[in-house]
């Protein structure tokens, strides 16, 4: 295996225009990642840093985990592509309530041109929204703003970290035309997988504790297998088989070939996962504007592991899957175009009855892609920090002293007391742009007549011949 991946990474940099593409696309990420050494001014970062210990288990942390570190350090690149990001969800929503948007997006190449530069805007709107709201939260903090802050450092900050923000965007579509695409994904792959050694080195200091080691390596094991159930998933798909009505080419009647429509099994991706954590964070990024009663009981409810957050995490989850792949498919109108192209599924009568039986099947699919979200987000967080068996009402009690008497099952109400970087929502992340990543790699290869990721065969370089 290990010998069929070097020689497929020899193969990649073998073809002159992959390797000019490759190349490219390290060099953005490493211009990327030197932004987190450039601070905005008038920081204290001593001061910051001990802050961070108190507010990065709130949305901040959310956020933090997107600009893979940037916004701990409140560098040039603190708001990361988290903005861009949103404006696109925000305008591909808007397509489907807003006709006049729902035209410009059927218009071809120049409509989609259109919706980028709206993107664009909106994409700075909301830096200067989230610029100022930062701003203002770090002059709260005391000893954290040298100088005392004020409107000149209100107006630095927001116009510094809209300007970083602007530039990872530009960074990200570079990628995408001149590198090996999927720029802003591979972004927030970067900024996710160099918090890797981090995790390595929690971990090993762990293991030397005979205690912990055990813990551990149960951990790394359930995390291997979350992975493998990641890639399991992302790579499952429904085909619904399709054929085409008979043509006339020339005076013969011809008979198309049979295809099929490929649906996803987790069509929403991982948004749903990033919507829910982002609202449940909210009370928590609240409180550190202010010290309310009624607050600081609401975010006694909303910590990880206690029943209430991990009921509304699963609900969220499950509403947003269902929501958002109800903006991104529609199975009318997937039913109208098949209807105008003269397809059909066997069996089934085109137009509504299409429409019925494509509605059916997906919801089944977004049905089984929701709990798959839940179950790789439940597990590694449930194991780092345990369940709170104790706070739900009436049988509580008596099941927290059930289990905390029974030898070995202890961790189930604390945790396994270790911190693991990679939580349910980086790992869908990091895979899911891996595998697609690789695929890409993959295609331009065997474009070129070389062996792949997926089929190398020897360490030397070698051509296939056409046809094979």
């Amino acid at each position: 295996m290990l010998e069929s991946l070097l020689a497929a990474i020899r193969n990649m940099f073998a073809v002159p225009d992959l390797r000019k593409r490759v190349i490219f696309t390290l060099l953005m990420l490493l211009v990327y990642r030197a932004g987190i050494h450039i601070p905005v001014p008038g920081i204290d970062s001593a001061a910051l840093a001990g802050l961070w210990q108190q507010v990065g288990g709130n949305l901040f942390g959310v956020l933090d985990l997107f600009s893979g570190g940037n916004l701990r350090r409140i560098s040039v690149f603190a708001l990361g592509i988290m903005p861009y990001i949103t404006s696109s969800i925000i305008l591909q929503l808007m397509t489907s309530v807003y006709p006049q948007l729902k035209k410009i997006q059927e218009e071809g190449e120049l409509g989609r041109q259109k919706i980028t530069r709206y993107t664009r805007y909106l994409t700075v709107l909301l830096c200067a929204v989230q610029g100022t709201g930062i701003a203002f939260w770090l002059q709260r903090q005391p000893n954290l703003v040298i100088g005392g802050g004020g409107v000149g450092f209100t107006f630095m900050a927001v116009l510094t970290m809209m300007a970083g923000t602007v530039f990872i965007m530009w960074i990200g579509e570079q990628i995408t035309e001149r590198g090996v695409g999927n720029g802003i994904s591979l972004l927030i792959f970067a900024g996710i997988v160099i918090g890797l050694p981090r995790g390595i080195q929690q971990l090993a200091e762990k293991i030397k504790d005979p205690a912990s080691a055990v813990f551990v390596i149960v951990l790394i094991v359930v995390m291997l297998l979350v992975t493998a159930g990641i890639v399991f998933f992302e790579r499952g798909t429904r085909k619904v088989p399709t054929n085409h009505t008979r043509r006339m080419v020339g005076r013969q009647m011809v008979a198309t070939q049979a295809s099929h429509l490929p649906l996803k099994v987790n069509i929403a991706g991982v948004i749903p996962v990033i919507f829910a954590s982002s609202v449940l964070a909210i009370p928590q990024t609240l409180s550190t504007f202010g010290q309310w009663a009624w607050l600081q009981k609401i975010n006694g409810w909303l910590r990880g592991g206690h029943p209430v957050y991990e009921l509304l995490f699963i609900s969220g989850i499950i509403l947003f899957a269902f929501f958002y792949v109800s903006i991104v498919f529609n199975p009318d109108e997937v039913a109208e175009n098949m209807r105008k192209q003269g397809s059909f599924m066997p069996g089934i009568r085109p137009g509504k009855r299409t429409a019925d039986f494509l509605h059916g099947i997906l919801n089944r699919l977004t049905t089984v892609g929701a709990l798959y979200l839940v179950v790789v987000c439940l597990i590694p967080q449930l194991m780092i920090s345990g369940f709170q068996v104790q706070a739900i009402p009436y049988i509580g009690e008596a099941l927290y002293s059930v289990i905390s008497n029974i030898p070995g099952l202890s961790w189930i109400l604390t945790g396994l007391g270790v911190s693991f970087y990679f939580g349910g929502t980086s790992l869908l992340i990091v895979v899911g742009v891996a595998m697609d990543l690789i695929s890409q790699l993959e295609a331009q290869l065997v474009m070129r007549h070389y062996d792949g990721f997926l089929g190398a065969r020897g360490g030397r370089l070698r051509g296939r011949r056409v046809g094979n």
